[in-house]
C-alpha cells in the first residue's frame, strides 16, 4: 500500500452525492448539513497521492475510508494474468473505500494527483455508533462506489464501440455539471487505455471512435484532454443507440 502524505484538517468534509445518469445530474444533493460535516472534520486529516500511486488494494484490510477533495482515481479489479479491469473513476466529492469482510472490495490508484480526506474506520465506526443520522448519510455516500459498478455493467451492455464512448463522455459531462461547472469542454483527466479498459474495448477500439465523431463532426477537440459536443442531437441518438451496427 502506498505511503499517503497527511496532514492536519481544520475543515469539514464537503460530502455530496449526483447521480450522473438522471435528468437531474446537474443539481447537487448535499447528503450531510454543515453541522454534520462540523462534527465528521475532527475525525479526518488530508492525504495527497502522486499521479499513478496506488491508495490500496483489493482484499487489504480496510482501515480506512475517503472523501475526494481534488483530483481522479479508478477502482479496479485485478484479473489472474495481472491485467486491470476498471470498474469505476471516482471524482471529486466522491466517497471510496467499499470493504467486504474487512477488506477492500476493489483496488483504487490515483490517475491525476489527488488530495483526500481519509477516515480512520475504527474511528468512524465509533462516532457513528452514537449518531444514527450520521451514519446514515455516510453509508448513502460510500455505496456510491458500488452504484458507480452497476453503471458500468448497465453502459457495457451497449454494442456498438461508438454509443459506449458517447456514453462516458455523457457520464463526464453530467459530473460537471454536477459540480457547478460552467464551461461547455469536457475534460478527459484518464487515458485512453485507461478508456478503453473501463468500457470494455481495446486502445484501438477507443481512438477509432473518437475519431468517428471527430469527422462526422459531433466533437470538437481542443487537444486529447479536452473536447466539446458540437452536435448534440446526433449525439443524443448515439447514446440511445443499442443496435448491433459498428
Amino acid at each position: 500500500m502506498a505511503r499517503a502524505k497527511i496532514s492536519t484538517n481544520n475543515h469539514g468534509p464537503a460530502i455530496r452525492g449526483s447521480d450522473p445518469w438522471a435528468p437531474s445530474a446537474g443539481k447537487m444533493h448535499q447528503l450531510l448539513s454543515e453541522e454534520e460535516r462540523a462534527r465528521l472534520a475532527v475525525l479526518a486529516s488530508i492525504v495527497r497521492f502522486d499521479k499513478g500511486e496506488e491508495i490500496y488494494r483489493e482484499g487489504q484490510r480496510a482501515d480506512a475510508v475517503f472523501n475526494i477533495i481534488s483530483g481522479v482515481v479508478k477502482a479496479y479489479k485485478t484479473a489472474p494474468d495481472r491485467s486491470e479491469h476498471i470498474t469505476a473513476f471516482l471524482f471529486p466529492d466522491d466517497m471510496f473505500g467499499l470493504s467486504e469482510e474487512g477488506r477492500y472490495a476493489n483496488s483504487i490508484k490515483a490517475i491525476t494527483p489527488v488530495a483526500a480526506y481519509r477516515f480512520p474506520v475504527s474511528t468512524l465506526r465509533r462516532r457513528l455508533a452514537k449518531d444514527a443520522d450520521l451514519e446514515f448519510h455516510v453509508i448513502c455516500k460510500l455505496i456510491h462506489e458500488l452504484r458507480e459498478t452497476q453503471r458500468h455493467a448497465f453502459l457495457l451492455a451497449r454494442k456498438r464501440a461508438i454509443s459506449r464512448v458517447a456514453m462516458f463522455l455523457q457520464l463526464l459531462e453530467n459530473l460537471r455539471a454536477a459540480r457547478g461547472e460552467r464551461t461547455a469542454e469536457i475534460y478527459l483527466p484518464m487515458k485512453r487505455s485507461d478508456i478503453g479498459e473501463y468500457l470494455g474495448m481495446s486502445l484501438e477500439a477507443v481512438s477509432r471512435a473518437f475519431r468517428s465523431l471527430t469527422t462526422r463532426g459531433i466533437i470538437r477537440n481542443r487537444d486529447r484532454r479536452h473536447l466539446k459536443i458540437t452536435d448534440r442531437s446526433t449525439f443524443d441518438r448515439i447514446v440511445g443507440d443499442t443496435t448491433n451496427a459498428s
